[in-house]
């Protein structure tokens, strides 16, 4: 559940300005910061994933997923 409260959070002034940017990049470029970020966190210890932190995180991709599909139309 902590990974959940971790994502429920607000985001930070300096977070939205990193994704802003991550989102104007080339895919190139997306895709060579995406690896870069996942050699960082690689080590890092996780929290324990509930069955409810699945769902939560599965329904906000989802949800964000309309929102794209809707403003496509």
């Amino acid at each position: 559940m902590l990974l959940g409260c971790l994502m429920k959070r607000v985001m930070t002034a300096p977070v939205k300005e990193l994704l802003s940017t991550f989102d104007r990049l080339s895919e190139s470029e997306r895709l060579e910061i995406a690896l870069k970020i996942l050699k960082r966190v690689r080590h890092l210890d996780f929290p324990y994933l509930s069955n409810e932190d699945f769902v939560w995180n599965a329904e906000e991709l989802f949800l964000e997923l309309d929102r794209q599909e809707a403003s496509d139309e």
